[in-house]
């Protein structure tokens, strides 16, 4: 779609919410999937004057509703399966496909006169208690972020950039609003692709895309892997979690690593990583009108080189958070550091150092709050659904690093007396009310959980999941042929050593995409055929994969010569 097409889209669905009272600061839900649709939604509300609310369509219908309730968005425009089941009494729902002929009559109305204090966006982190929190970010807030990321990478017309971000992910907004805003083209990748470091570095290559946006995890395989062309690729951008390594020389493209809380508008710290750069690479320095102080306990900065708490001034740092003061004036914190008077600092609640090049090394949380696959999770949000099961007595959840591999979720029951839940009973409960990402990928029995003397949660005390302690699972059914051996053996060793039945799901086992993607490539090496993403999302069970291998296999036989197949019984 051009950009007339998409001025005249965004416009008229802009006239039709200003019928149904959307202006200055009306918050709108977005519940739409990656799609150009999606994207002219955005860009009707700012026109319209009001601000946006990602949510995203794969989330529970249970935590869609809770936000749309939290952010008292009396509008939504939503994916028709989730308009059908939003009660009308919450708010009043557009549905594109229905609604497009009474859309299509509306007039382009100009675009709303906004201010920089004006609310641009509320969008959703996890909550120790419980509860999600709506930080709230401004015009001011996402202009700075544009204007310097156009600058900084040389941002024309003549770009073409990647959007692989899910819209309840604060990086979707830095994947889009500066290449609009610059003319440029933003490519939206098939599913397939988004979750698959092999597959989305051909992509890159095929669709000749200029600037990219990957998490660390799928970038770090990237930037050590060969490419098979020199790409059009000036900046592949990575961010989200740590970045564990620095690319290898003679890639033909430049690395720029990235750090920020959501808190800040997505970005307040970048850097470009050289090749081979020893060590965990920098998160870098704080972008245009940003700063960045490393504090000790007492609120003063720390000396060169020591580790103190990250806290964040300047342009970038939003308003705070949606209907919870308390949390705002503890979180957002007066900056006395600053000349500019009325400034704020907001304490991120990571910890960092300078090096002696005065780049800003990250050293970890000092809190709870952990980051998985690029997420910000609270885990005590976690335990709090946990508990909301009939069985569970009381559960905790932390983040552990097994057998030195990233950091997973693991979450510690005590069940109902001798009334034990399944581990994959547990995992459906959670699915019904959080994201994916925030499944524990193993569940552990204990009695009790430990404490402290001052009835803190002893962290240090909970065991290491096992085999022994581990959750039973539900009807374990082992192996019946060499495929599903060999296949039991991968998702095992993938899932970090657990117990898998030619049955149980993946998915509910704790796997996901990533972890999928390790899976798919395991499976072609072991039995030379082209298993993909695809194939283990509609099979999800080593029983319904290996029956689709061996089908892959025969087809593959079957297409072969007399003289090919020869040569493969002679190798």
């Amino acid at each position: 779609m051009n950009y007339r097409e998409l001025d005249r889209r965004s416009g008229q669905l802009a006239g039709y919410l200003a019928q149904a009272g959307v202006g200055a600061e009306v918050p709108v839900a977005i519940c739409l999937r990656r799609s150009v649709d999606q994207i002219a939604a955005i860009l009707a509300v700012m026109r319209a004057g009001g601000a946006f609310v990602p949510l995203d369509p794969n989330w529970p219908l249970a935590r869609i509703q809770k936000l749309l309730d939290d952010a008292k968005a009396p509008v939504l425009v939503a994916e028709p399966d989730i308009a059908e089941q939003i009660r009308g009494d919450r708010c009043f729902v557009v549905r594109l496909d229905r609604d497009a002929a009474t859309i299509a009559r509306c007039e382009l109305i100009a675009p709303a006169a906004r201010k920089r204090g004006d609310l641009a966006y509320i969008i959703y982190t996890s909550g120790s208690t419980g509860e999600p929190k709506g930080v709230e970010i401004t015009d001011g807030n996402l202009l700075n972020l544009v204007e310097w990321h156009q600058r900084e990478f040389h941002v024309g017309s003549t770009d073409r950039a990647s959007y692989l971000s899910g819209l309840g992910f604060d990086a979707a907004v830095w994947e889009v609003w500066p290449y609009l805003c610059a003319g440029a083209t933003v490519v939206i990748p098939p599913e397939t692709v988004r979750s698959s470091s092999d597959l989305l570095q051909r992509w890159l290559v095929e669709q000749k895309i200029t600037i990219a946006f990957v998490p660390s995890s799928l970038a770090e395989p990237m930037i050590v892997a060969p490419w098979p062309v020199k790409p059009a690729l000036r900046y592949l951008l990575t961010g989200a979690e740590t970045l564990h390594r620095a690319p290898v020389p003679g890639l033909g493209f430049t690395l720029v690593n990235n750090y920020g809380p959501t808190e800040c508008t997505v970005v307040a710290t970048s850097s470009v990583v050289a090749p081979q750069t020893p060590g965990i690479p920098p998160i870098g320095r704080p972008i245009s009108n940003v700063r960045v102080h490393i504090l000790g306990g007492d609120g003063r900065p720390v000396a060169a080189e020591e580790t103190g708490e990250i806290y964040i001034g300047g342009t970038a740092v939003g308003r705070g958070y949606r209907n919870r003061p308390e949390l705002t004036a503890e979180r957002f914190l007066p900056d006395d550091l600053s000349p500019v008077e009325g400034g704020r600092l907001y304490r991120t609640g990571d910890l960092g150092r300078r090096a002696p090049d005065g780049q800003i090394l990250f050293c970890g949380r000092a809190d709870d709050q952990v980051k998985i696959r690029g997420h910000r999770i609270e885990p005590d949000e976690i335990a709090h659904a946990l508990d909301r099961h009939p069985r569970v007595r009381s559960s905790a959840v932390v983040a552990r690093a097994p057998h030195g591999g990233p950091e997973e979720l693991i979450a510690y029951v005590v069940p109902v007396a001798t009334d034990e839940p399944s581990a994959e009973e547990l995992r459906l409960h959670l699915t019904n009310l959080l994201p994916d990402y925030m499944i524990p990928n193993r569940f552990v029995r204990v009695d009790a959980l430990p404490v402290t003397a001052n009835g803190k949660l002893d962290k240090q005390l909970l065991p290491q999941a096992s085999a022994h302690n581990s959750l039973r699972s539900a009807g374990y059914q082992g192996a019946r042929n060499r495929a599903e051996q060999i296949l039991t053996a991968i998702f095992a060793e993938v899932l970090g050593g657990k117990q898998i039945g030619i049955h149980d799901s993946f998915f509910l086992s704790g796997g996901h995409s990533l972890l999928g993607t390790q899976i798919v490539l395991r499976a072609r090496d072991a039995f030379g055929v082209d298993v993909t993403l695809r194939h283990l999302f509609e099979a999800q069970t080593v029983a319904k994969l290996a029956a689709r291998i061996e089908q892959l296999i025969t087809e593959k036989v079957t297409a072969m010569s007399e003289e090919e197949a020869e040569r493969q019984l002679a190798v």
